[in-house]
């Protein structure tokens, strides 16, 4: 039973942990842009897009496609570098164990 309840409070440890890091992750800032830098995206460490700027000499009312695709691609660039960001420190925490976590 002893081993029992030292496995139950390794997983509580871990618990805390995660929650340490997903708490961490949501304060650190991540910055993504495209267009040479017309497009800059803000988001939180765990992908949580906080701001977008927009260079106004890219708003062409003639060429929304462009400025849609600049978006697009800043965005999913920031969200890129929050799930490394997140990636970085769950390996922290699982101690790079060999399998990727879901998510």
């Amino acid at each position: 039973m002893a081993d029992f309840m030292k496995i139950l409070q390794q997983a509580q440890e871990m618990q805390g942990k995660f929650q340490k890091i997903q708490d961490e992750l949501a304060q650190q800032s991540v910055t993504a842009s495209s267009g040479g830098g017309m497009v800059t995206v803000e988001a939180t460490g765990q992908g949580t897009v906080r701001s977008i700027r927009i260079d106004p000499s890219v708003v062409n009312p003639s060429d929304v496609e462009m400025l849609e695709d600049l978006v697009l691609v800043a965005v999913t660039e920031a969200q890129k570098k929050a799930q490394e960001s997140m990636q970085a420190e769950m390996g922290k925490l699982t101690g790079g164990l060999p399998f990727k976590l879901p998510f």
